[in-house]
């Protein structure tokens, strides 16, 4: 089937309010419509199992992964000597010296270039410092991922003039910290509700920015902070279209004023507040890319931004593999560890497969951004979904196994004589990444998006508000032409014939991958039959869809990862690949039934009644913690 990749989408809003149209609009014009390299991802919702792109596993070369053993070993002895992370938390504080000394060995300038005084990382040793870090601290590991990963030194590098990055890039050796400001207190996924505005002076040399961003990691002690604003709208036919663009600003520039420092249920130490932005002024030249051009800079940032997550969480999660091998084989209970208990065992067989396949979901994304002919915007948002999801998984199940202990402060077991485990402390910086970066719902519905972006392209004529009857006629002859083929193959194809050629315990999952991306195709496609133009407001169903396409990701590339274990040495690496994908189909299948269950429908008419207050006598019996608006 060929499938028109490179054409624009048009998306009929006609029947959709200005606001939500404008939003969509917006959104649409910023993110690339052109598929340029292939992706894994993105073929497993068309029903195409190309495994060639996973099968082998990718190595780091001998060099690469030197460079970056030697900078792990090296943060590792700044994090032992120079960072308490339990006192972080408690003093919501990350000592200079800590900061000073991770500067020194480069970890502030790791993605920037050797030719501006960086360390020019691939992307595999920068996540591998990154896991370090955050196995350890997840406050320090947020504050030099929020640098690094979306703040200056990224767009910069990505979209920035030869002059920005001989004026910028060179500053972030010597531990200048950078910022990215884009959510504002009524303003989170939805750019097209920003207010912060940037309007260029009379004489065309500077702008002055006037607003307020929210949630601004890194912002209250950055030096240099990325910050999106709305320039003067286009006019386009007869509607005004927002233009937002990207701007350096210095962080003690005038008119900036901390409003307030934000305190989280965890990561306690980030620098993280509300900014007021009052006659800011930004010189021309410190715009990045043309106006308008903001969003596209942000959505490209946050491709290879969100593949710290991955990292982080997998850090975490190895960490609780650590912590609960070391207590459940030591609590005796009933005359065993608990550990060798049934449910134990169970739980920590969980955490280690379910660790096993983070770490294989981590690596092979980072190995296809280093590669760079892979579009990776599907298997990074894939990677964060998953990896996000599943830390938080493991972190219950973490504490739960070590019980009371688990719920208990380290600092308060350490008074008291026994290891000081963090595990409580963990729990709480690990819900973070669920939400930073795009929060679970929202990466469904990107995901959602590019994947449907073929069907839409091949129907862009058909769904254009303004085709003719003669278009449209000719657009549905192509698409009957096309799926007249292309859907059968997904019901009846040669994978029930060919077989995975790979031999070993693991190939009956891989097997299983490759059929249920046929099943996958062929579900999306039919949902798109069904609810069509409203297909966007399911998004439970759409949510289901794509938590599919993670899981059959993660199997995929956790068995390519297992053979690869095997073969340097690690031959257990196949039964733990093996013991989670029989957990993942068990849970794939958990998702295709829930498609055909009324919970939507019932759902909506309580949720409609609590709203119209029909539901009030539940929640009598309570005091309320704040009065009613």
């Amino acid at each position: 089937m060929s499938f028109p990749e490179d054409k624009k989408v048009v998306i009929d809003t006609s029947k959709m309010s200005d606001e939500k149209a404008s939003s969509l609009n917006l959104t649409e014009a910023a993110r690339d419509s052109v598929w340029e390299h292939p992706s894994f991802a993105k073929s497993l919702f068309m029903g195409e199992f190309k495994s060639d792109a996973i099968f082998p596993f990718p190595e780091q070369s001998k060099e690469d992964k030197f460079v970056g053993d030697q900078l792990v070993k090296e943060v590792g002895v700044v994090l032992a000597e120079t960072l308490d992370a339990d006192l972080v938390d408690e003093t919501r504080t990350i000592p200079t010296a800590a900061m000073q000394a991770l500067a020194k060995v480069g970890v502030f300038s790791m993605k920037i270039p050797k030719e501006y005084g960086g360390l020019g990382l691939s992307q595999v040793n920068y996540n591998r410092v990154l896991m370090t870090i955050a196995s350890h601290c997840g406050s320090t590991a947020v504050l030099v991922s929020a640098h690094q990963s979306i703040g200056v030194p990224q767009p910069i590098k990505l979209f920035g003039t030869d002059d920005q990055k001989q004026r910028f890039l060179p500053l972030f050796k010597d531990g200048a910290i950078s910022a990215f400001a884009l959510t504002e207190p009524s303003v989170g996924s939805d750019p097209a509700q920003m207010e912060t505005t940037a309007t260029l002076n009379a004489a065309g040399t500077h702008y002055l920015i006037n607003g307020e961003k929210l949630w601004c990691t890194n912002g209250l002690i950055a030096d240099y902070l990325v910050v999106m604003a709305c320039t003067a709208p286009k006019i386009i036919g007869d509607k005004e279209v927002k233009q937002i663009s990207a701007f350096i600003v210095k962080g003690q520039s005038p008119g900036i004023n901390i409003k307030h420092r934000c305190d989280f249920m965890g990561i306690r130490g980030i620098q993280n507040g509300l900014i007021e932005f009052k006659d800011v002024e930004v010189p021309i030249e410190d715009r990045i890319l043309e106006e308008g051009q903001g969003l596209k800079i942000a959505l490209a940032t946050l491709n290879t931004g969100r593949l710290t997550i991955p990292a982080a969480s997998t850090g975490m999660a190895k960490q609780c593999l650590n912590m609960t091998r070391r207590w459940g084989g030591k609590r005796v209970q009933w005359g065993s560890p608990i550990a060798k208990h049934e449910k134990g065992s169970n739980r920590i067989a969980y955490i280690a497969s379910t660790t096993f396949a983070m770490e294989a979901v981590t690596w092979v994304t980072s190995f296809m951004a280093d590669k760079g002919d892979v579009d990776i915007r599907m298997e990074a948002a894939m990677a964060k979904l998953f990896c996000s999801e599943m830390a938080w998984s493991v972190m219950d199940e973490t504490v739960q196994m070590f019980g009371g202990r688990g719920y208990e402060k380290a600092s308060s077991l350490k008074a008291r004589g026994e290891l000081p485990f963090p595990v409580e402390r963990m729990l709480r910086d690990c819900r973070i990444n669920r939400i930073i970066e795009g929060t679970t719902d929202v990466m469904e519905l990107f995901l959602s998006r590019e994947a449907l972006d073929t069907h839409l392209s091949l129907a862009s004529d058909l769904i254009k508000p303004d085709a003719d009857f003669t278009t449209k006629r000719s657009a549905a002859f192509k698409l009957f032409k096309e799926y007249a083929s292309w859907y059968p193959s997904q019901i009846i194809n040669k994978e029930f014939i060919e077989q995975f050629t790979h031999s070993g315990k693991l190939v009956e999952h891989i097997n299983y991958c490759q059929r249920t991306s046929h099943r996958l195709a062929r579900v999306l496609f039919e949902q798109m039959l069904v609810h069509r133009e409203k297909l966007e407001l399911r998004q439970e169903t759409l949510g289901h869809l794509m938590t599919i396409g993670c899981e059959i990701f993660a199997m995929s590339v956790a068995c390519s990862y297992a053979k690869s274990q095997a073969k340097a040495g690690n031959a257990n690496a196949i039964s733990l690949a093996d013991h989670h994908c029989v957990l993942a189909s068990e849970r794939i299948e958990g998702h295709f039934k829930a498609l055909s269950t009324p919970q939507r429908v019932t759902a909506k008419t309580i949720a409609d009644d609590i709203l119209s207050n029909q539901y009030q006598w539940l929640e009598e019996g309570i005091y309320p913690v704040a009065p009613e608006q």
